[in-house]
């Protein structure tokens, strides 16, 4: 008897060690918890900032503006270098900014953007459409203003690897005889032998 009574005052003992370990560790996980709330709520905050419609509409503006005073240009060689496009525009009027764009590996893709000060030097250098840079005509336009969440709809083409996909019934394509070049076998009547001996 005593040594059952020595027994559980023992598993108490246990009992309470684990029952203040589980509270240690709800403690932390609270606090955890606590903290992530927090952060959460401060990289809402900043989105929400972010998103403000009222700064969004101005980025847009502001946007638009630069745009305005933006020209596209098209085929321009691969080993073409900002200043070498800008010197070829810088007649039309005070180049601000040149951008060739260029692929995830580094490499250009043929086009850049010009953008000018005066909105006047746009009309100057649509002028300069199919003019040669590097031995290559440019293709020069005014730059248009993307509008975002906005995809420019492109109907799909066939793709004439895939096949037709038409409504008509399946037709079983036509296999040559192979009994040789244009030989057609000729339907014998069974003999004694076999059927088509």
């Amino acid at each position: 008897m005593e040594h059952d009574d020595v027994d559980m005052i023992g598993s108490d003992a246990n009992d309470a060690v684990e029952l203040d370990d589980m509270k240690k560790r709800l403690k932390d996980m609270e606090d955890e918890a606590a903290a992530l709330r927090e952060m959460q709520a401060k990289v809402e905050k900043e989105m929400s900032s972010v998103q403000d419609p009222a700064s969004a509409a101005a980025s847009q503006a502001n946007r638009e503006e630069v745009d305005s005073r933006s020209v596209f240009v098209g085929n321009v060689d691969y080993s073409c270098t900002p200043e070498e496009v800008q010197q070829h525009f810088q007649s039309c009027g005070t180049v601000n900014r040149i951008t060739i764009r260029t692929d995830k590996f580094g490499q250009p893709k043929g086009y850049a953007y010009v953008e000018f000060v005066e909105p006047e030097a746009v009309q100057e250098a649509l002028l300069l459409n199919e003019s040669e840079l590097h031995g290559r005509q440019l293709k020069v336009t005014a730059k248009r203003t993307n509008i975002p969440g906005m995809k420019q709809y492109r109907p799909r083409r066939s793709n004439p690897f895939m096949g037709a996909r038409s409504r008509s019934p399946y037709v079983a394509p036509y296999f040559f005889s192979p009994y040789g070049y244009g030989k057609v076998p000729r339907f014998r009547m069974p003999t004694r032998y076999g059927p088509y001996y």
